[in-house]
């Protein structure tokens, strides 16, 4: 493949405070009523009363939710910010990069901190894959006998109209491209899943999970809101999808697109989100506290569409070269699961090391909130530096439509 120009930007003073998110549900179960603005208030207040971090400190909320998942949706990024007790002056904005969207709003945050604009800012990508309207775009002026139109959002829109085909017909091509066979596509699901199930087992998930439980968001002088968990639930706290799968058991299941891919070897439907700040030096200072990590740059490309799902490779690409890193100084890889074929491809195209990559598991196994993902790959990757003592941890993902994207983080106590 050839490299891809994208873009590319460094960060000199841009910290990772830290970050957390929901468990992850299984769709349309323990979340599926819940709006995607009400998960997002709930990881923003977390994030910051775990941090100690005032939110009368935070200069500005950048969020990110794919689907139009409530009535509210416009609103979103300005309600998150208020109900999480943000002051009233401090704007808000959303960031929809499809795939890509929990990585770009900490690129945003951090572009905006290199430029002297924020000390620090709010990250929160939230998002309800059960809510997904059943929808019709062309009937507000009437429909004629017979042609009425309502198709289901979450299906449909999938379905790239450039290229006439689904983003899962993507995977397929790129296992074609990289002679990928079933039974890789198996394995590699197989991995993910036991791998979360180790991580989950040894508690590594506890430290990015927070506990949901039915509450009232309080705005002096506005209505409230708040989450209702389903009745005899008192509090939610872990990955549903996560569970022992052999390859044995993904071989029974039937292809979704007439090859390799699968409903049991692609990125699991989930109702999630996740949250994180990001602030100055300047800042990290006046905290007091250590960072979880230091963001060093990020990269964004394109990619043709029909071959979107090997968007994490010129990416990553593009960050190395921008950042003068050898590919053999990450120690950690996070690529979002979006399809295990993809996933392949992109370590085939770069020779990844498979002992380094999604190493407690992946979106196969864990699931793909969209909005909600990319952060979660990024405090997952920052995590595990802690964790296993590596410097450099890369958080990518491949996007919709044909573009991939790329975030470099660095262990500050192995710097």
């Amino acid at each position: 493949m050839t490299q891809s120009l994208g873009t590319f930007v460094a960060y000199g003073d841009a910290w990772l405070l830290d970050g957390v998110r929901t468990g992850f549900a299984d769709y349309t179960g323990i979340l599926g009523q819940i709006s995607p603005t009400d998960l997002g208030i709930a990881v923003a207040r977390a994030v910051l009363a775990r941090t100690g971090i005032a939110p009368a400190d935070v200069q500005t909320t950048i969020a990110g939710s794919v689907a139009q998942a409530s009535f509210d949706a416009y609103f979103l990024p300005r309600h998150i910010g208020l109900y999480a007790g943000v002051p009233i002056d401090r704007p808000a904005h959303l960031v929809q990069r499809i795939c890509g969207t929990g990585i770009e709003t900490l690129a945003q945050a951090a572009e905006a901190i290199e430029l002297g604009k924020v000390g620090l800012a709010l990250c929160v990508g939230a998002e309800s894959m059960t809510r997904n309207p059943v929808a019709a775009y062309t009937h507000r002026t009437g429909f004629k006998m017979g042609q009425v139109e309502f198709k289901d959002f979450l299906w449909e829109a999938l379905w790239d109209t450039a290229t006439g085909g689904s983003m899962g017909h993507t995977a397929e091509t790129v296992a074609e491209r990289y002679g990928i066979s079933r039974e890789d596509v198996d394995a590699f699901a197989a991995r993910s899943f036991a791998n979360a199930v180790k991580a989950r087992e040894k508690g590594f998930f506890d430290g990015e999970i927070v506990p949901l439980a039915s509450q009232e968001f309080a705005l002096d002088g506005y209505k409230a809101r708040g989450i209702r968990l389903p009745r005899g639930v008192e509090s939610f706290a872990e990955d549903t999808h996560v569970r022992p799968t052999s390859p044995d058991v993904l071989a029974k299941i039937r292809p979704a697109f007439g090859g390799v891919q699968t409903g049991g070897n692609s990125s699991a439907i989930v109702d999630g989100a996740a949250a994180a700040l990001v602030a100055s030096g300047r800042y990290v200072e006046g905290w007091g506290k250590d960072p979880l990590a230091r963001l060093r740059g990020c990269a964004t490309v394109g990619v043709p569409p029909e071959i979107m799902s090997i968007g994490p490779a010129p990416a990553i690409r593009r960050l190395l070269d921008g950042t003068g890193l050898p590919l053999e100084a990450i120690d950690r890889i996070e690529i979002n699961e979006a399809f295990g074929a993809q996933v392949i491809g992109v370590e085939r195209e770069l020779g990844l090391d498979r002992d380094r990559l999604n190493v407690n598991g992946g979106a196969i196994a864990i699931g793909h909130p969209l909005a909600a993902t990319g952060l979660r790959l990024a405090v997952t990757v920052s995590r595990e530096l802690r964790r296993s003592g590596g410097r450099y941890g890369i958080a990518s993902a491949c996007i919709g439509g044909g573009q991939g994207i790329a975030l470099l983080v660095e262990n500050p106590a192995a710097a």
